[in-house]
Parts: C-alpha cells; structure tokens; sequence
C-alpha cells in the first residue's frame, strides 16, 4: 500500500531542482528494480498464456496507465507478438469487437479498480479471451478477475505528494518491456524480423553507408599487374570469388578489369589460352566508383550501366577496392 508522504518543505534554487531530481530517478529505480524478485511462475504463466494462443494480445488502459498501454502494445507489435491498444471506453462503445477468442487481453490499472476496465472485463471474457492484470493491488477485483494478474506495486510514487503517477507507471512498463522481450526469445524473433517490421527504421541507417563499408580490399581484392599472363588472372578471379579480377598498372591505377563475360568473349574468339596477356583480353577503362561514395550510389551506377561489378578508386585514381551486388545485398542496400 503506498503510504501518505509527509508534506516537504519546498526547496528553491539550482541545488533543490538537483535533489528533487536525483530523488525521482532514485525511487523509479527502487520501484524496478523490486519488481525483479515478482518475476516467477506467474510471468512465466503469462508468457505461456500468450505464446500458446491463436490470436493477438489487446492492450488496454485509461489515463497514464493508457499512455503506459500503448507503448506496451507497441513495443510487442515491433518484436514479433501481435498486439494493438483499445481504448476501454471506445471498447465499451464498439471497439470490443477487435476481440476474439484466440486473443489475450491485458488490463493495466495501478488501483486495479478502473471502473471502465471492469465494465468490459465481462464481455472480454464472453468472447473467449484470456485476461492479464497489472495491477498494483493484488486484492483488487481487476486481479481476482484475471487469469494472470502481474503485482507491479510500488513502495511511493517519485511525486513529491506521493499523488502524481510515476514510479507506478515506470514499474507497469518496465514490467511490459520484459513480458514484450520474453515472448520475443520465446517466438525466435531475429534481427532480420525486427528488419523487416522497421523499414524506415532500417532504410536511413543502410542508406548512408559508404562504398568503403561495403567493398573487398587488402586480400579481399581479386587483382593482378597488367603483365600478368591470363592463366593467373583465372587463378586469382577463382580465390577472389567476385566474377571478376582487377588489373593494375605499375602505377598502382586501374587499366581494366577482367569478368566471367570476359572471359566467355575469350573462349568464343578461341584465343590460346596458354599465350594469351591480360592485358590483351581485359576490359580497359572500367567503372569505378570513389570510395567515399555512398553505396547507393553503387547501386545507381551498376543499374543503369547494367553491370554486375565495379572497382573501387582513391582521389588519385589508384585502386584500393571492388565490390559486386552480392556485397551491396549482403549490406542490405539493396
């Protein structure tokens, strides 16, 4: 039971806006941090309970304990457990009808006497839907109702009139973001899942990645001297693995490039092998690409010049990497 604080003497200036505040952050920190020692066979009820049903998990609160709800719901959509927020007076008007019987629904109430979370309790149960309460009151109807109720109770609110919601609604969350990360160990959710439910999250981050993020170099870099015979250009396209070699002048700067369609143009001509120069059967002048470059604009250079490959150039001109679109797909640029 939370406890009446004693009136405090208001304190003024730099120095009491300091306390107060370290004050707050110490008792929201107390208020988790007990909530560590109520993670038992009850969360593990409620993360069975979830897991182990057809439907969805609706969220649902009034108020702070609303604003608490819908993070909740939003954070479990995100890591791969279906949920979304209702309102409990829009449930009551017509909303209840997003509910089925496969679905979980969990009622946040500190006081766990929310009159309009107990008005739809019934018809949440009619429909064949299992009930979580977190509540703060263990005794309250909202948990004697439930078939799992989660204790977030707290010893005060960080409110210095002990009045304000605060240390309960961090507990109520906190206790969420561990039922929401439990399902998502639960159900197997990868960082490509999360990917793929946060395109603009993802999109911005991969879009300015540069081409020096992405490309081979030092052994990485399939490269052989323009003097070189074509049988070692063949050997070091073969431990490269990008379909293609380099070919560098003496000066340490690109003279061509030497690809699988080279190479097939090479075996149509039927020139001999054996006695055949790369620097005679390359491609001179290849694309490149500065290294400094964003890698979309790799993308946009292969795309419209419809190759597969590209070398990769300091400001001088001089070879430093190569990449090809498996790179820029591995990246996730593409």
């Amino acid at each position: 039971m939370i406890k009446a604080a004693a009136p405090r003497k208001a304190q003024s200036g730099t120095a009491g806006s300091l306390d107060l505040a370290r004050r707050v952050l110490q008792i929201e920190a107390d208020a988790v941090r007990a909530l560590i020692d109520r993670v038992d066979e009850r969360f593990l009820a409620a993360v069975e309970l979830i897991h182990g049903r057809s439907g969805r998990v609706v969220v649902s609160g009034i108020g702070k304990s609303g604003h608490i709800a819908r993070k909740i719901a939003s954070t479990m959509a995100s890591t791969g457990t279906p949920a979304y927020f209702v309102h409990p007076a829009e449930a009551s008007h017509g909303d209840l009808g997003m509910v089925d019987a496969g679905d979980v629904f969990i009622a946040i109430s500190y006081s766990g006497a929310s009159e309009e979370l107990l008005d739809i309790v019934p018809l949440v149960k009619r429909r064949g839907a299992k009930l979580i309460a977190i509540t703060g009151k263990a005794d309250s109807a909202l948990a004697r109702e439930a078939d799992v109720h989660l204790d977030a109770a707290v010893a005060q609110e960080a409110c210095p009139l002990n009045l304000a919601p605060t240390a309960s609604t961090t507990a109520a969350l906190a206790l969420g973001d561990a039922l929401a990360v439990a399902l998502l160990d639960a159900r197997g959710f990868s960082k490509d899942d999360f990917a793929r439910s946060h395109p603009r999250g993802r999109l911005p981050r991969q879009a300015l990645l540069h081409v020096s993020d992405v490309m081979r170099s030092g052994e990485g870099l399939p490269v052989v001297p323009d003097s070189a015979p074509l049988k070692e250009a063949l050997r070091e396209m073969t431990r490269g693995r990008l379909g293609m070699t380099a070919v560098r002048g003496a000066n340490g700067k690109v003279r061509g490039i030497f690809t699988d369609g080279d190479l097939r143009r090479v075996l149509e001509k039927g020139a001999d092998y054996a006695k055949a120069r790369i620097a005679d059967v390359m491609t001179a002048g290849p694309r490149t690409i500065r290294a400094d470059a964003l890698a979309v604009e790799a993308v946009q250079l292969m795309e419209s010049h419809k190759v597969n490959q590209l070398l990769v150039v300091d400001a001088g001109g001089e070879l430093v990497g190569a990449l090809n679109m498996h790179d820029l797909f591995r990246a996730k640029v593409i």
